[in-house]
């Protein structure tokens, strides 16, 4: 009777310390696993930090890579990095990239509706069809309808070329930007 007393005991005792050992293990794994999870996380947040920076890097060269461009035309022209002084020379006064007010025929108002379009600068214009000027015209009230943009495409891609020149040449011999 003796024996049999003790071994419960013995036997709920061995029981709770093996569970308790298998407890602590589990415990211990779970919360080694979360350091490494949040080191993993610290580690990628300054992945993201560091590519954040170089994508700002890049962004800012970017203004000055030279690629090729296929225009509406079919031809493949090349960007020209814009010029201020070049273009200022030739026009004779200030002249801002991607100022549509540059293409004969466009003032300040057509300029603001184009932008509400979403054409904001030479290459976008030289890419829109003549009919998708003359919509944004026609939409916008009578008092547009004057406006001929037959050759403003052509006129924005000589400037998104930078071809100034070419572009006043062109402008000097076609009345009223009109061929």
């Amino acid at each position: 009777m003796y024996s049999s007393s003790i071994i419960i005991p013995v036997g709920v005792g061995l029981i709770c310390a093996v569970l308790g050992y298998l407890l602590g293990k589990i415990l211990s794994s779970a919360k080694d696993n979360t350091s490494a999870l949040q080191l993993e996380l610290d580690n990628c947040r300054a992945k993201s930090t560091k590519l954040k920076a170089e994508l700002s890097t890049l962004k800012a060269k970017s203004s000055s890579f030279v690629a090729p461009h296929v225009l509406n035309s079919g031809l493949i022209g090349a960007y020209v990095p814009f010029d201020t002084d070049l273009a200022s020379s030739v026009f004779g006064e200030k002249v801002k990239e991607n100022d549509l007010k540059i293409i004969e025929g466009i003032g300040p108002k057509i300029e603001e509706l184009f932008h509400e379009n979403g054409i904001s600068t030479w290459e976008v214009l030289s890419e829109t069809s003549v009919n998708r000027c003359q919509e944004i015209l026609d939409k916008s009230g009578e008092r547009f309808v004057v406006h001929d943009p037959k050759t403003w495409p052509l006129q924005s891609k000589l400037a998104f070329e930078g071809k100034w020149k070419e572009l006043r040449h062109w402008q000097d011999t076609h009345i009223g930007g009109k061929k």
